[in-house]
């Protein structure tokens, strides 16, 4: 391996979104984990340069490490020297999430969660004061300025079907504990007569009314009250079933982790995936969950619901 020495001129990159940009990133890793890498990351647009300790001139440089307690001294030590002289170092997975908007679960390990900083958000009692706040208020306003459509739906859905105006199912929320969600019913009164079931696009087992309130969001409406009670936030993962939640933890990483906060009327993955009811699906979903996870705040949660009114004012549902 090369030993850097000398003077370097290095030009240092004048913001981290230039940083994200970069069509070139070199990854450091284990030998043996070389192929697994290129293999998840072949679909993205940038070009990927592994293992190049060849290196010398660290200007504009973004390098990436992944497992590198695995790494020799002499590669750790590169490393360290890489950010010595100006390169922007980070790991993998760190960087991706901020490039990507979510998180590569397929190369989630546990230092991900156990770094000191990483989740610290979800141990400040501030930041959750600030959520629970923002939630109490934002549901007392919409039921009243949603009052009069929920009423209307409620009636319609009477009309056009026999069975119960809301529907309410049990859950998995925070920390793991059971509630029951509730919704305007979308679907037929027998749908599950033969057990738990994906919803689908495009179910046969929803009504004419349900299907122009899946669409709009407005089957999500009573799930203010679950707010109001504290068993959900406005903004969060979607609350899963926990007959699906086993067998999706066996192909997910870390899927239980979504637990860690309350499950919201609205989140990330709803804005940003578009609607799906496949393991494939999920995992994407997860990605963009364990991303909200980490980095939610007061201002992305406002931005969020922002955008999940526009859903429901023009129809455009996932």
């Amino acid at each position: 391996m090369n030993t850097l020495m000398g003077n370097f001129s290095v030009k240092r990159f004048k913001s981290k979104k230039e940083v994200l940009k970069q069509n070139t990133i070199f990854i450091f890793c284990p030998e043996n984990r070389t192929e697994e890498l290129q293999s998840i990351l072949k679909e993205y647009e940038f070009e990927l340069v592994f293992n190049d300790y060849s290196i010398k001139d660290f200007s504009l440089k973004v390098i990436c490490h992944f497992e590198s307690t695995n790494l020799s001294k002499t590669q750790k030590d590169y490393l360290v020297k890489a950010t010595e002289l100006g390169a922007w170092v980070e790991p993998l997975v760190s960087y991706l999430d901020n490039r990507l908007g979510f998180t590569e679960v397929q190369l989630l390990q546990s230092n991900y969660f156990l770094h000191q900083k990483a989740f610290s958000i979800l141990s400040v009692k501030k930041t959750q004061v600030a959520k629970r706040f923002i939630d109490v208020l934002s549901a007392i306003l919409l039921i009243l300025l949603t009052l009069p459509i929920g009423i209307l739906f409620a009636i319609l859905i009477k009309l056009e079907s026999r069975g119960p105006i809301f529907y309410k199912q049990t859950r998995t929320g925070q920390y793991n504990e059971e509630f029951e969600v509730i919704k305007f019913r979308s679907m037929s009164r027998d749908a599950e007569a033969d057990g738990a079931q994906w919803a689908q696009a495009n179910d046969s087992r929803v009504t004419k009314v349900g299907r122009f309130i899946r669409k709009t969001r407005i089957d999500e409406l009573p799930q203010f009250i679950n707010v109001l009670r504290g068993e959900m936030s406005m903004v969060g993962p979607r609350p899963e079933r926990e007959v699906f939640i086993t067998e999706l933890e066996k192909e997910i990483p870390y899927y239980r982790f979504r637990h860690a906060v309350k499950p919201g009327v609205t989140g990330l993955a709803q804005i940003s995936y578009p609607y799906g009811a496949s393991v494939d699906d999920a995992i994407w979903k997860h990605k963009y969950d364990i991303h909200y996870i980490k980095h939610h705040s007061t201002f992305g949660d406002l931005k969020i619901m922002f955008k999940t009114i526009k859903v429901v004012l023009f129809g455009l549902g996932r």
